[in-house]
């Protein structure tokens, strides 16, 4: 199995060894951190998408069994192969039993050490490599997850600020399930009056209350066997969360007026932009129906915490704008790319399409410029923002991705990459090296 597009994190605090693991697993396409103590590892892999974890079990401050355990505790947990002396096999062994994945002992072969890592690495984009929702690992490593759980009937919730993605995420669930073809039923809970939510997701009979002229079927029997998605679920009222809760569990519900049952099929997918966990805690929300909703329960990262996307979303933005408009536009100027890197995204992914959209339709020149996607700056508009990231962070991210680049264009040869980049095979190295999380 390839590597490339794999994210893999490495505790390893024997700077020879993990040297050369770095080298030989960046020839074959992977990106790699690198963390050497067991401390630091602890604290960046809950918040790293990675692919899997190869950890020493004998560091400097803790052991690799501690790493494991405690990520154990905190999140799904990748694929851990452990790198072990003979000493410590019996350790390694109740490792793998306890869900850890495999271990290899010291001194072993690179080839043996790449088909261990290359069994364990889970698939986490779909055929041909290219994300559907974004291409950042941790976007990559969501889509993955969603993809199982869309063979499923699962209840879903989806957790992030506003603008990053938690409709787009579920409709993917849905066209990724065997009812791609039955109705998706988007529900904004906070967009509908609540004297008027309990007849719209449940429907009423003719005559259920003033006004009620014929009967109305709601969003839950719309849904059929298909999808509903509740959006701002924690927005609903008491009254309905109890209704709400008596859907998920007794799979029936009645319409307004009426002593009729009627089942329910569909699968729900819920979506919040709070901490329903802090609502639960502050007596605002029912924790019963928080258990229910949360069966999967999936943060959507903001857009500040996976820039590897903007490049990717403003191209997709662009040109879905420019062709609904009929745009003459040449394309994005690389100096537009290195400001989107550089602002903040207080909006995440809705502030980015929206930005795009209006620069499209307004700009007069043949590229998208800084000033056209961010007018606000129109004293400076060549130059990115640095409200969250310096100009020099902007141009080495967009050097880190012509590198991985051109990586990619040669299948890993980092002479070849390095004649395409104009450079030396040492500098080249040293780039690499350097962009190396520690």
């Amino acid at each position: 199995m390839s590597l490339d597009g794999r994210t893999i994190g490495l505790v390893e605090d024997d700077p020879i060894m993990g040297e050369s693991l770095v080298q030989r697993l960046t020839i074959e396409g992977a990106t790699v951190r690198w963390w050497q103590t067991g401390r630091e590892a602890a604290e960046a892999l809950p918040r790293s998408a990675t692919d899997i974890v190869v950890c020493d079990i004998r560091l400097p401050d803790m052991t690799g069994e501690e790493v494991f355990r405690g990520l154990a505790d905190t999140r799904e947990t990748p694929p851990f192969l452990f790198i072990t002396a003979h000493g410590d096999i019996d350790q390694a062994v109740r490792l793998m039993r306890a869900g850890a994945g495999d271990y290899l002992t010291k001194p072993f072969v690179m080839e043996a050490f790449l088909d261990r890592v290359s069994g364990l690495v889970r698939e986490v984009a779909p055929a041909g490599g290219t994300g559907t929702l974004g291409i950042s690992p941790a976007i990559r490593q969501i889509e993955a997850t969603l993809r199982r759980i869309a063979k499923t009937r699962a209840t879903v919730l989806l957790q992030g600020e506003t603008g990053t993605g938690k409709e787009v995420a579920a409709r993917f669930v849905h066209m990724a399930s065997d009812q791609a073809d039955k109705p998706f039923i988007a529900v904004n809970c906070a967009a509908i009056p609540q004297d008027l939510l309990e007849s719209e997701l449940f429907g009423h009979e003719r005559g259920a209350f003033t006004g009620a002229d014929k009967r109305h079927l709601g969003y839950a029997e719309r849904a059929g066997t298909g999808t509903l998605f509740l959006d701002e679920v924690g927005e609903l009222p008491d009254r309905l969360q109890a209704k709400l809760l008596r859907l998920l569990e007794e799979r029936s519900f009645g319409r307004l007026g009426s002593e009729l049952v009627l089942p329910f099929k569909a699968r729900v997918i819920a979506a919040t932009n709070r901490s329903l966990e802090r609502a639960v805690a502050d007596g605002r929300f029912r924790d019963d129906l928080y258990y229910r909703l949360a069966v999967v329960a999936i943060d959507m990262p903001p857009l500040r915490e996976r820039r590897d996307d903007i490049p990717w979303l403003i191209d997709m933005f662009f040109e879905a704008a420019a062709e609904s408009g009929g745009s003459a536009l040449k394309g994005v100027s690389s100096l537009t790319v290195e400001a989107a890197l550089a602002h903040g995204w207080p909006g995440n992914i809705r502030e980015l399409r929206n930005r795009i959209e209006r620069a499209v339709a307004l700009t007069q020149g043949d590229w998208l410029m800084p000033s056209d996607v961010f007018p606000q700056r129109s004293g400076s508009p060549n130059l990115p923002s640095v409200d969250d990231g310096s100009l020099a962070a902007a141009r080495d991210a967009a050097e880190a991705r012509r590198i991985e680049s051109a990586l990619k264009e040669t299948s890993g040869h980092i002479g070849e990459a390095a004649k395409l980049l104009g450079i030396s095979r040492t500098t080249l190295w040293e780039r690499m090296r350097r962009r190396t999380p520690h």
